[in-house]
């Protein structure tokens, strides 16, 4: 695309956003020009979704300006980007299952006849039209429950159509969709920008980017690496921009030396999640488990710790089958789990540290609680994982995400557990409670301890783990040595990327 004969559209300029001590983005610069597709790309964590957030007007940003249209602003709210014909399509369908596709087409902006009813009759005519004009073959009074998840996939884009964006941003939009509705996806776009719509397209998967793109802007933490033509650029270009660091800078953790098999997982399934997932894990071991988000590895763990319930297969701990139905159960059993989102999850932010840490000794039903033990052993664990707090009576809502996290390893510590479930170890805390963390899970390993970590943090996987198992769309697809592997080998990995730069089938 000749960019000197197109107009542009939407400008960022300098756009900067933090969290707390987290530079989400860093004085990011971006473009879009009337029907072109601009494919933004990055690790997880790089700033994407925060860069989506802004132009939709979700996030406001710390500093900069965004203009589009040839107007300027230094933030928007959610009325504002429609109103500019901005529409963001999310992975996740926003759709309401219940109601007809023409009801979600105009929800919120309905037809009414002279007695001030909904008049569904011409509702269901102009959205006819609309889908007829874009080749759209989705019948209008069916309701969302009943289509596909390429058919859904396809209303959001209609109802965008129906508020006249000119600008879609589209969210890992194939992410839940086959082959063919992939195609279909694809030529819908291609049907988008023939009408000067500039389309923002966020994908992990290469392979669709250089199909679809024009250009491509890489991202990497919070700030623009560069900017591509499609035409002039390869894949292996972009996932070394994409990674863009050197070995050298990652954590230095001391290497211990395995023992015999102590956990095992046997053709586990559950249905649309994941399905034949097989490994071991070592006495001493910290088995990472990496890939793309959505590829199965939450959901793995989840049913690991009985969160959730496997369809079919087996998990075993020292060769002895378990079926853990339920947390507790699982607890039981010898299993921890440290969740992704700790606040949901893991934590009662009004309680106190004391009470956070100490309920997993309280669970045992004790009729008679023993306070001047709990707190000899809380102020123990506090120096021992150097935990930042005024002390342990503070709600834990006050400490800081790593502190936070520290609380509910303080809590497994006070368990029998054999086997620790660590899912985004390290998400949203600073560099050095980073490495506090790591050096806990080496002194667990030393113990004898197990580990299964999820990390999307590239480095981080390498650095602390002593294997790799790489899950791709719900299958564990090989398993390899972090000594043995680079972070562009295993990106090609989570991609599905050969050598060669193809991309595996």
């Amino acid at each position: 695309m000749d960019q000197k004969k197109q107009t542009e559209i939407l400008a960022v300029h300098d756009i900067t956003k933090t969290f707390g001590d987290t530079a989400a983005l860093k004085n990011v610069q971006f473009n879009l020009i009337a029907g072109e597709v601009h494919c933004l790309v990055g690790e997880n964590g790089a700033g994407k979704s925060t860069l989506i957030k802004i132009l939709s007007g979700a996030e406001v940003p710390d500093k900069g300006s965004i203009t589009v249209f040839d107007q300027e602003y230094s933030r928007l709210t959610p009325d504002l980007a429609l109103q500019m014909g901005i529409a963001t399509i999310y992975q996740d369908i926003e759709l309401i299952e219940s109601l007809t596709v023409t009801d979600n087409i105009f929800l919120g902006h309905e037809i009414k006849n002279r007695f001030g009813t909904v008049d569904y009759a011409t509702q269901n005519k102009k959205a006819r039209q609309l889908m007829d004009s874009m080749s759209i073959n989705i019948p209008e009074t069916a309701l969302v429950e009943e289509l596909s998840p390429a058919q859904q996939q396809t209303l959001q884009i209609v109802k965008a159509l129906h508020i006249h964006a000119k600008i879609m941003i589209m969210d890992e939009p194939t992410s839940s969709l086959g082959v063919e509705e992939t195609k279909a996806l694809m030529d819908l776009v291609r049907r988008l920008t023939s009408q000067k719509i500039g389309v923002i397209y966020i994908s992990h998967y290469l392979d669709e980017v250089f199909e679809i793109g024009d250009r491509i802007t890489v991202l990497k933490d919070g700030q623009v690496v560069d900017t591509f033509e499609t035409k002039k650029s390869d894949i292996k270009m972009i996932t070394k921009s994409m990674i863009g660091r050197e070995r050298s800078l990652f954590y230095n953790r001391e290497k211990i030396k395995t023992g015999p098999v102590v956990f095992q997982v046997r053709n586990l399934g559950r249905h649309g999640l994941f399905e034949n997932i097989n490994f071991d894990l070592h006495q001493g071991e910290i088995l990472g488990f990496g890939g793309i988000v959505g590829a199965g590895r939450s959901e793995l763990m989840n049913v690991i710790f009985g969160a959730d319930h496997k369809e079919r297969g087996q998990i075993l701990i020292n060769g002895r089958e378990i079926n853990p139905l339920s947390p507790r159960e699982a607890i039981r059993e010898g299993l921890a789990m440290i969740p992704e989102d700790r606040k949901l999850l893991g934590l009662f932010d009004v309680r106190s540290v004391l009470e956070n840490a100490i309920i997993v000794k309280n669970e045992s039903n004790q009729p008679i609680l023993n306070h001047r033990s709990e707190r000899s052993e809380i102020k123990r664990l506090i120096e021992r994982l150097h935990i930042v707090s005024a002390g342990w009576g503070l709600p834990v809502g006050f400490l800081s995400g790593g502190n936070q996290q520290k609380v509910i390893l303080a809590r497994w510590l006070l368990s029998k557990a054999q086997v620790f479930i660590f899912d985004e170890p390290t998400k949203g805390v600073d560099i050095g409670a980073k490495e506090q963390i790591y050096e806990i899970m080496i002194e667990l390993v030393k113990e004898g301890k197990s580990i299964l970590m999820v990390s999307s943090d590239m480095p981080e996987l390498i650095a602390v783990s002593d294997r790799i198992a790489v899950m791709r769309e719900g299958k564990l697809v090989t398993i390899v040595n972090s000594q043995d592997v680079t972070e562009q080998e295993l990106l090609g990995h989570f991609l599905g990327i050969n050598d060669k730069g193809g991309i595996k089938q």
